[in-house]
């Protein structure tokens, strides 16, 4: 009897040949933690996330080389940047609302889990592993092009983004102040899936807070804030 795509499959236009695969890259490490010995036999999404990271790395970085011939090595490193960051993976995830398909602990679900950046980022690039297991690296590389096809398109037609700290150390050096600094304020998650909030100070004042997967988003999530309260624009 043929198996029927599931909801996320038909989303992703990929059916799995091992739908094991699947449901493993939307399993949390906190519904194991919580499952006791009933959980014994599961097996959470880190290591597919793992591998997916590379996977989607390799995929987004050919994609630029071949959909740029013109740039120069550091623009291209630049735009690989702003397409494998955790917002823009959490951003993509949510649009295929992965969230809803994740298995996690009560305590993770309770906490608005389902939402959290950190675990989208994670699911996504775990399905991206799962696919690359299932089909190959050209299959999984057709599946990313297509998931990032929007906000491949988004980067390229925006131009090269700015490093928003840059920036913001610019206006700094432009008003006479002294350079921004930044501090981690909290951190949430397990070591392989925290979520960061920083903040961003001049002249011993905090002018911006950021979330991120990764400190350096936060910060960059937080001078943006900064920079909107200097220059009075959206960055």
């Amino acid at each position: 009897m043929v198996r029927r795509a599931t909801p996320l499959e038909r989303t992703l236009g990929l059916k799995f040949r091992d739908p094991a695969l699947l449901e493993q890259a939307l399993i949390h490490p906190s519904y194991i933690n919580e499952a006791g010995p009933s959980g014994s036999a599961l097996v959470s999404y880190d290591r597919l996330e793992f591998l997916g990271d590379a996977v989607l790395g390799a995929a987004v970085t050919a994609e630029l080389f071949h959909r740029c011939p013109d740039l120069p090595e550091g623009q291209l490193t630049k735009l690989r940047s702003s397409l494998v960051s955790g917002n823009t993976l959490a951003r993509v995830a949510r649009g295929l609302q992965v969230g809803q398909y994740l298995r996690l602990g009560r305590g993770e679900a309770a906490s608005g889990g389902a939402n959290r950046d950190t675990n989208l980022a994670a699911a996504l690039e775990a399905i991206v592993g799962a696919a690359f297991l299932d089909r190959g690296f050209d299959q999984a590389r057709k599946l990313v092009i297509g998931l990032m096809d929007g906000e491949t398109q988004r980067v390229l037609s925006s131009g090269i983004p700015e490093d928003p700290k840059s920036r913001l150390q610019e206006v700094a050096q432009r008003m006479g102040n002294n350079p921004p600094s930044y501090r981690t304020v909290g951190e949430e998650g397990r070591d392989n899936s925290k979520e960061f909030e920083a903040e961003v100070l001049m002249n011993g004042e905090v002018l911006g807070r950021g979330r991120g997967t990764r400190k350096v988003d936060a910060q960059r999530q937080a001078a943006r804030e900064a920079l909107r309260r200097l220059e009075g624009v959206r960055t």
